[in-house]
């Protein structure tokens, strides 16, 4: 079975679960996917399953993806192609379809995403630094001030300082699926995902933790 899948984040609700609580959920249209290419040990040194999402035009594909595609015997234009590491790659032949059904109601799983941007951002806004008064008398407000030591007569690497904020990968581990839609293709996780309405995420399996 493979051990994740590609997605949309579509938004945030709530549902109340059997003891009348709350919940926050977040709803991922998931799938399907189509393999695209199975990967050996014999072949490519591993085993593993390349998938492709989101049928797009031909208008809009590179014709490197579009030769792949074509090698493959796929008959859809596929966005996005992505990799999953199997056990066993036998398994698994191309153009098969897979869909939120390789998940359980209650299973733990892993969602990645790229965060919202946040463009250029000081220390206050991006690390929730305190900073000083605002009234006068006070000079340095929200600046970040001193750079570290002063003896070495340079900046230490990996410093907090102001620069740009978001854009980048972010992983959620250990969200539980709350809500299976077979039919849609939907999938509910308690809490939030990374991304902004309508960006691509990845939803994995956690390995050996279920609820």
């Amino acid at each position: 079975m493979l051990s994740g899948i590609l997605g949309k984040k579509v938004g945030m609700t709530h549902i109340y679960d059997e003891e009348g609580r709350m919940l926050p959920v977040t709803v991922i249209q998931a799938g399907p996917v189509f393999v695209t290419q199975v990967k050996t040990l014999e072949s490519d040194g591993y085993n593993a399953v390349q998938v492709g999402y989101e049928e797009i035009s031909d208008k809009n594909l590179t014709w490197p993806k579009y030769g792949h595609l074509k090698k493959a015997g796929l008959q859809k234009n596929l966005r996005t192609l992505k990799e999953f590491r199997v056990d066993n790659a036998s398994t698994f032949k191309t153009g098969q379809e897979f869909n939120v059904e390789i998940f359980e109601s209650g299973e733990k799983v892993t969602v990645s995403g790229i965060v919202k941007g946040r463009g250029f951002a000081g220390v206050v806004k991006k690390y929730g630094f305190a900073g000083q008064h605002m009234s006068h008398g006070f000079m340095t407000h929200r600046r970040p001030l001193s750079n570290g030591a002063t003896g070495p007569q340079r900046v230490f690497k990996g410093g907090k300082r102001p620069g740009r904020m978001g854009g980048n990968k972010v992983t959620q581990k250990g969200l539980k699926v709350v809500v299976l839609d077979a039919e849609r293709n939907l999938i509910g996780v308690d809490g939030p995902v990374p991304g902004s309405n309508g960006s691509l995420v990845t939803v994995e399996k956690l390995a050996g933790v279920r609820s």
